[in-house]
């Protein structure tokens, strides 16, 4: 019904399946008005749209011809079509003439192809005693709706709207219980009155505390979020379905939506995008048109910009750039800068979804990209790599650092206890913005290397640095910091001035391999992997490691693009046979053995369970419910999404053990 195509953050790229056709996501479902339907959405890039029900129930005309012909005819659309249950009305009149059975029914009567349990939206910023009362009912009444189908045979697809108003806590159990029904969708609902009023930072909350509890194997619906400038924040906190009637509501007003903001008319002296509207007309030619022609044409304007905001986001999520444009979208109101940063606190969340390598480079914007998915990552695995007696830090150079960093070093101060400096047993990292400390020997890691920051730093991250840097000087005995570092950042640390010649960075192949294969499989994953007659091929052309070889034995291969390790027959038969289980491990079913054995690709629906750190582009071992190694791969998505999904690749398989 729902399958992951390509991911970034939580962001993803997904196919709805229904009766009426494929829905590509994340997707904007305009609103149609049962009997005021102003323009032809799906000429202007509509897949899906979404109609009351309950409108249609209670217009006696429209609710024959429903019955009658079929609601995709009466609206005259021919996609899928989604129906919400009244409960808009509820929120609005206090009170609705159906009840949660009736309009269940009466949604699979007309054929509507994705059908909404009659919940209680509850305002935001209620008392607590209200949004527990209201929560209790909507969870009766999407259990009654889910047994309601069930009991009926009824085909179409069932939304079950999370509710809890502005209450983390409620949010997470409404979230948590509806996931145990079993619906198909699950929309977060009474979010609009925070859009209206511009309360984007408790939108962050709201959304991440409902999403967290939800499954991902289904699609989740933000319920009236219809404006462009907030579609890149919420598709990068897992929202893949969005509606709103704004297209032509702010038409009507004569107002233009944008993705950086809304502009009026009457305002305009020109206009604001490239779309066939704006290219064709002025804003003079627009103000002399009768009000239905202009309302119409602005209309059509507002789809194009909400459209092609959505083809930009997917775009992003396919080259791994979704959160520079989120951070430069949300750079359109101070309130969506409150937002954004308010989800670097959700961090770890967003960690678990984000791929562990991406076509795009990491760009730094500001402040608010300190707190990604990958900076977090990285100070994680730096904190488990194993360490030397002193560390040596030194000022970024071009990149990678390794290559342009050699002979005299310069003058350093002192830090810790003082004895003399045992080069071999020393780390030596370069100190920078975003990632804090890299050790020369992983700098070409993805995202390490790959990677870029303004010259002139802001003043965030220079505390960032300072802050770092003086955490990570209790790991060791001694620190020795570069001259350059100390007059630009206020570490207050250091001891003397050290100006030795004998301070020099030796490049060391065998030490990097060791060192990359730490910080991609595992402590211990470098001992595993490079032990015997070690041969390293490099790239003629560029100097970079292609080949790893025991002798003539392959044991890896070194991506260019990223400089992570793609594991051989042999390689994968080592690091099985030294990493713990369930270390780098996906583990199938006695179903998927012969075909794993065979190199075939392995499916989420055979996923037994697997090793929870895995990300999205990990090379990961595929083993049996006994830990026997049938084959090795790349992993397609993350842990939490292999193990919750039911359909599509899990992981991409390099070669079977049975070949």
């Amino acid at each position: 019904m729902f399958e992951i195509k390509a991911k970034d953050n939580m962001g993803r790229v997904g196919v709805l399946k229904t009766k009426h056709g494929n829905v590509k996501t994340p997707a904007l479902m305009p609103v149609i008005h049962p009997r005021k339907q102003a323009i032809d959405v799906g000429k202007y890039g509509a897949e899906i749209v979404i109609t009351n029900a309950y409108l249609i129930y209670k217009d006696e005309e429209l609710k024959q011809k429903a019955i009658d012909e079929g609601l995709h005819k009466l609206i005259n659309f021919d996609g899928p079509v989604m129906t919400d249950s009244g409960s808009f009305q509820l929120s609005v009149y206090g009170d609705v003439e159906i009840t949660n059975s009736e309009v269940i029914e009466f949604q699979e009567l007309i054929k509507t192809d994705i059908g909404t349990s009659l919940d209680i939206p509850t305002a935001p910023f209620v008392d607590r005693q209200k949004a527990e009362d209201d929560l209790q009912i909507t969870l009766n009444r999407a259990k009654e709706a889910v047994e309601f189908k069930k009991e009926n045979g009824i085909e179409m697809l069932l939304n079950s709207v999370v509710q809890g108003s502005t209450f983390p806590d409620l949010r997470e159990k409404c979230a948590r219980e509806l996931s145990k029904l079993d619906a198909d969708l699950y929309p977060i609902g009474a979010v609009v009155p925070l859009m209206e009023s511009y309360h984007y930072k408790d939108l962050v909350d709201v959304v991440m505390n409902s999403v967290r509890e939800l499954s991902d194997s289904v699609p989740r619906h933000l319920m009236g979020a219809g404006h462009p400038m907030i579609f890149a924040l919420c598709v990068a906190m897992g929202c893949d379905l969005f509606d709103s009637a704004a297209y032509i509501l702010y038409a009507e007003d004569d107002r233009l939506l944008t993705t950086r903001g809304t502009y009026k008319l009457e305002n305009l002296q020109e206009m604001p995008c490239s779309c066939e509207v704006c290219t064709r007309y002025t804003p003079d030619d627009l103000r002399a048109m009768p009000k239905k022609q202009r309302r119409d044409l602005i209309a059509q304007h507002n789809l194009h910009v909400s459209f092609a905001e959505l083809r930009l986001i997917r775009q992003a999520i396919y080259e791994g750039s979704l959160m520079e444009l989120v951070e430069e979208r949300c750079r359109a109101h101070p309130a969506l800068l409150d937002a954004v940063r308010q989800l670097g606190s959700y961090s770890q969340d967003l960690e678990r979804y984000d791929p562990r390598s991406k076509k795009s480079a990491f760009f730094y914007t500001g402040p608010e990209s300190l707190t990604r998915p990958e900076v977090l990552r990285h100070l994680q695995k730096l904190r488990e790599m194993p360490k030397k007696r002193d560390l040596i830090v030194l000022p970024p150079t071009k990149k990678p650092y390794s290559k342009f960093i050699s002979g005299k070093l310069g003058e350093f101060y002192s830090y810790g206890e003082e004895h003399e400096i045992d080069l071999e047993n020393s780390d030596f990292m370069v100190l920078d913005v975003p990632f804090g400390l890299i050790p020369l020997e992983i700098d070409e890691v993805y995202p390490l290397s790959q990677s870029a920051a303004p010259k002139i730093r802001d003043v965030d991250a220079i505390e960032f640095l300072e802050d770092f840097v003086m955490e990570f000087s209790e790991y060791y005995d001694q620190v020795l910091i570069h001259s350059r570092i100390t007059n630009d950042l206020d570490l207050g640390l250091y001891n003397k001035c050290i100006d030795s010649p004998d301070i020099r960075y030796t490049k060391d192949d065998t030490r990097k391999i060791k060192a990359i294969a730490d910080y991609q499989f595992g402590v211990g994953a470098g001992e595993a992997l490079f032990s015997g007659n070690i041969n390293i091929e490099k790239s003629k052309k560029t100097g970079k490691i292609r080949h790893i070889y025991d002798g003539k034995v392959l044991l890896v291969n070194m991506r260019a693009s990223d400089a992570f390790l793609v594991l051989s027959k042999e390689g994968a038969k080592r690091l099985h046979n030294r990493m713990d289980y369930p270390k780098n491990r996906v583990v199938v079913n006695k179903d998927s053995e012969p075909f794993a054995l065979d190199g075939k690709s392995v499916f989420c629906k055979f996923v037994v369970d697997c090793d929870d750190s895995i990300r999205s582009n990990d090379e990961v071992l595929i083993v049996n419910e006994e830990d026997e190694l049938l084959a090795y791969g790349k992993a397609l998505l993350g842990a939490c999404e292999i193990k919750e999904l039911q359909t599509g690749q899990a992981i991409k398989t390099r070669k079977g053990m049975g070949k």
